[in-house]
C-alpha cells in the first residue's frame, strides 16, 4: 500500500483542484454510516472547502443512523468548514410509493433503489442551491467490478474520489484518517433495506473475496482454485455481466449523415 498520508493528500488536492477549476465552492456528500462515505467526507473536509455532510434517513436501521450521526459530529468537531445536516426523506418516500405508485406492483428491489434515487435528488437540490458538486462514495469493487450501486442513485455523482481504491485500501485510509472505530468495524451495508441486511448478505461474498476475484480476472492467472474461490469467481462474473449496463457509457444511436 502506498504511503497513506501521501495518498490522502493526493486525493484531497485532486478534489480541491477540480472544484476550484470548475468554479464550485461547496462539496455535498451523503453520509451513510459506512466506511466509504466516512473516508470520502473526511477527504472533502480536508480540502478546506465548505463540506456539507448529509444524513438522509428513510426508515433507516437505528445503528446505521447513529453511525452517520456520530461521524458527522466528528467531522464538525475537527473541521470548521464541515457542517452536518439531516434531511429525513421518509415521508417523501411514503408519498411517492403509497400515492404516486399505489396502483403499480413495485418490487422490493425497485423500492430499495427508489431510496437511493430520492437521496440523489436531494443531494443535487442542495448542491445546486449552494454552488456545489455531489461527491460520490463508491469504491473500485462497487463501481467497476460488480456494479453494486443504484443507477441514477448513489451512482449519480459529479466526482468519485475513491473509485480507484479497493475496499481494503479504503479501510487502510480510514484508519490513517482517524475515522471512528465503530464505523471501521461495522459490516458494510448499502442501507437500503428495512431489515438492515449487509452487503455480503446481498452479494454472497465478502469484499476481501471480491477483491481477490477482480484481481484474478484481471490477471488471468489460470491457477488451481479451491471450491470457494470458484464460487466467488462465479458470483463476481455473474454480477459483472448483469450490471455491465451501469458501468458502461449509455448506448447511443449514431446517425450516419453520409458524406
Amino acid at each position: 500500500m502506498a504511503n497513506l498520508t501521501l495518498l490522502s493528500d493526493e486525493i484531497t488536492n485532486w478534489i480541491k483542484d477540480y472544484a476550484k477549476k470548475e468554479g464550485f465552492s461547496t462539496l455535498v456528500i451523503g453520509v451513510s454510516g459506512g466506511v466509504d462515505s466516512a473516508v470520502t467526507s473526511t477527504l472533502c473536509a480536508n480540502t478546506g472547502l465548505r463540506t456539507m455532510a448529509l444524513n438522509m434517513p428513510i426508515y433507516q436501521d437505528e445503528g446505521q443512523y447513529e453511525l452517520s450521526r456520530k461521524h458527522i459530529e466528528w467531522l464538525e468537531s475537527k473541521w470548521e468548514n464541515a457542517e452536518g445536516h439531516q434531511v429525513d426523506l421518509t415521508r417523501t418516500f411514503d408519498n411517492f410509493c403509497k400515492e404516486d405508485l399505489k396502483e403499480q406492483e413495485i418490487s422490493d428491489l425497485a423500492l430499495a433503489n427508489t431510496r437511493a434515487r430520492l437521496r440523489m435528488t436531494a443531494l443535487y437540490a442542495i448542491a445546486g442551491s449552494n454552488n456545489g458538486i455531489v461527491v460520490g462514495t463508491g469504491n473500485k469493487i462497487e463501481d467497476f467490478g460488480i456494479g453494486f450501486f443504484t443507477k441514477y442513485g448513489d451512482g449519480g455523482v459529479d466526482i468519485s474520489p475513491i473509485a480507484d481504491l479497493y475496499k481494503s485500501e479504503v479501510y487502510d485510509l480510514a484508519k490513517s484518517l482517524g475515522v471512528i472505530m465503530e464505523i471501521r468495524e461495522s459490516p458494510p451495508t448499502d442501507g437500503l433495506w428495512v431489515d438492515g441486511r449487509t452487503d455480503e448478505d446481498q452479494i454472497g461474498a465478502s469484499y476481501e473475496e471480491l477483491e481477490w476475484a477482480m484481481k484474478e480476472v484481471d490477471s488471468s492467472s489460470g491457477g488451481l482454485l479451491s471450491k470457494r474461490q470458484k464460487e466467488v469467481l462465479e458470483v463476481y462474473e455473474k454480477l459483472n455481466r448483469q450490471n455491465a449496463h451501469k458501468m458502461k457509457e449509455i448506448p447511443m444511436f449514431l446517425f450516419d449523415r453520409g458524406p
